[in-house]
């Protein structure tokens, strides 16, 4: 599988599960993504799972649904904790499969 994506088990992002892996030059992580069931809407959709240096599953970040505010357009944030790294999730480049989804990460907060 090519780095910085996740694949979906359907094109239905929010109920699906998936496999994945992001890497930076800091790190270089498998995951894996569980739907969350809750009826809170800040509540994540996904909890995010990767591998402990002992090789226990534990969870490290989660995946948020929001809205764009001027098109209203649904879209989809990463974050994993332990590294301060986010990222939104999108179509993957010269891919038609919207179960295929690229980690696209954000920028620094306090960068310029």
């Amino acid at each position: 599988m090519t780095t910085n994506c996740i694949k979906f088990t359907s094109a239905d992002i929010e109920t699906a599960k998936g496999t994945g892996s992001i890497s930076t030059l800091t790190f270089d992580l498998d995951i894996t993504v569980e739907p969350v069931a809750s009826a809170n809407p800040m509540a994540p959709t996904h909890r995010v799972l990767g591998r402990s240096p002992r090789g226990k599953l534990v969870e490290c970040g989660g995946i948020w649904k929001k809205q764009n505010k001027e098109t209203g357009a649904d879209y989809y944030t990463l974050t994993i904790r332990d590294h301060g790294f986010s990222a939104n999730l999108g179509k993957a480049a010269n891919q038609e499969d919207l179960s295929l989804q690229a980690v696209i990460p954000w920028g620094p907060k306090d960068a310029a």
